[in-house]
């Protein structure tokens, strides 16, 4: 993956975000949705920093109040770790103020391909763990409850149960370090290359039930999931008991819900009967440019979100 540039329930994420913010965001010219075009979506769709730069700027926190403007609840932020502090306090001001919730960032200094837990190396592993008490820290400024994290490359020498062995066994090491603080680590099954280690999520669903803690479940990257292996909606529901967090993208493409051959929503009306309330990524470019395109994606949005 090295890292994007794009950029269970409620428990995990927060219940009460798809209500109308407490404060009303500024307005932004260039974008005239109906009133009704508004309102907050059914289901809590993430944005990304850059989605809505050309009707806000370049300015993330000024992008996040278009984004309420136009429905948006939530966000979230892969490199939210390795942002300036005051800009993590802000945006966690603004979030607060604003009712929306933060969904997941990536665990501080992880690399996906610099990871290694599958070799068991206690060099691998006490990075791991210096990266979950940082993402404590990270987590209080922005008040997440969620941040993601890639076991890294299958070790071509090691069998695959050893490997699988091996991250379990760090998993365990790092939920003890973050459970206590209400965080939850969510392992992401990815499909950007053959060498990773996790690449399904029944899977990631083996090591969750093997480490047996509230704070591992799995990162359900609905775009991914295409990729591997398909079968969008049977396999979610064979591993629902241990997804902590979803992900949108289209395939091919990787863009907005509607650009590509997954029926979003389908996927969006089952995940909203199965009683999921919390943040679903972004984690998706804009199929189109410029302006026209960011509203295309609000669009596309409200189109896939019509499932009521």
């Amino acid at each position: 993956m090295k890292r994007r540039n794009f950029v269970q329930s409620s428990v995990l994420a927060g219940t009460s975000l798809l209500t109308t913010g407490v404060l009303k965001a500024g307005t932004f010219t260039g974008a005239h949705p109906a009133k009704d075009d508004k309102k907050p979506f059914h289901l809590n769709y993430g944005i990304h920093d850059g989605m809505f730069k050309n009707h806000a700027g370049d300015d993330f926190i000024a992008q996040i109040k278009f984004a309420y403007d136009n429905g948006f609840r939530a966000i979230e932020d892969n490199g939210m770790a390795g942002r300036p502090v005051e800009q993590q306090i802000k945006i966690g001001d603004t979030l607060a103020k604003l009712g929306m919730a933060m969904g997941v960032f990536v665990q501080p200094g992880l690399s996906n391909d610099g990871n290694m837990l599958a070799s068991g190396k206690a060099e691998y592993v006490d990075k791991f763990i210096a990266s979950c008490k940082q993402a404590i820290e990270v987590a209080k400024r922005i008040n997440s409850k969620l941040v993601t994290v890639v076991p890294g490359d299958f070790v071509r020498h090691l069998p695959i149960g050893i490997q699988t062995g091996n991250v379990i066994e760090a998993m365990k090491k790092g939920t003890a370090i973050v459970e206590p603080h209400g965080l939850v680590i969510v392992m992401e099954p990815l499909s950007d290359n053959p060498d990773l280690f996790l690449r399904t999520p029944d899977q990631a669903y083996a090591i969750c039930k093997a480490v047996g803690s509230p704070s591992c479940k799995i990162l359900y990257d609905m775009y991914h999931v295409q990729r591997n292996q398909g079968n969008i909606i049977p396999t979610l529901d064979m591993v629902y008991d241990e997804i902590g967090y979803y992900q949108v993208g289209d395939n091919p493409g990787r863009n907005e819900p509607g650009t590509g051959e997954m029926n979003y929503k389908n996927i969006f009306k089952h995940i909203y009967n199965k009683g999921y309330r919390g943040v679903i990524g972004m984690e998706h470019g804009n199929a189109g440019k410029g302006k026209e395109g960011e509203m295309a994606l609000i669009k596309a949005y409200r189109e896939a979100d019509s499932f009521m």
